[in-house]
């Protein structure tokens, strides 16, 4: 059976980008901004993929969101929650547990 290398990485980058855009979102920013922003930080996300995910990081409570007009033009700037920022404490120390036990993991395999 062939790995569908798509949707393994499809999956692995949902939580991934998710981090990201906690992260992301410590200043405000509206969604091409932020694509910008992870561009510029070495990754790439489609705005399908993004902004339905910040409609449900929004409906998860994990950022809010404000329209403002700049330049006569209406912008929506998302921003993380108190809440948004425990999800990302919890998230980034389960990261850090995964980063090292897949360290311990890779040493074992070179070494083997």
């Amino acid at each position: 059976m062939p790995i569908q290398d798509n949707k393994i990485e499809a999956e692995m980058n949902r939580g991934f980008l998710q981090v990201m855009v906690l992260l992301a979102l410590e200043t405000p920013m509206y969604g091409y901004m932020m694509i910008k922003f992870i561009e510029e930080v070495g990754y790439s996300v489609e705005e399908n993929t993004l902004y339905p995910m910040l409609r449900r990081l929004e409906k998860n409570k994990w950022i809010s969101s404000r329209w403002d007009e700049e330049h006569g033009r209406p912008k929506k700037y998302y921003e993380i929650t108190e809440e948004g920022k425990l999800i990302r404490k919890k998230v980034l120390a389960i990261r850090q547990i995964q980063n090292r036990v897949i360290t311990k993991l890779f040493k074992g395999v070179k070494n083997g």
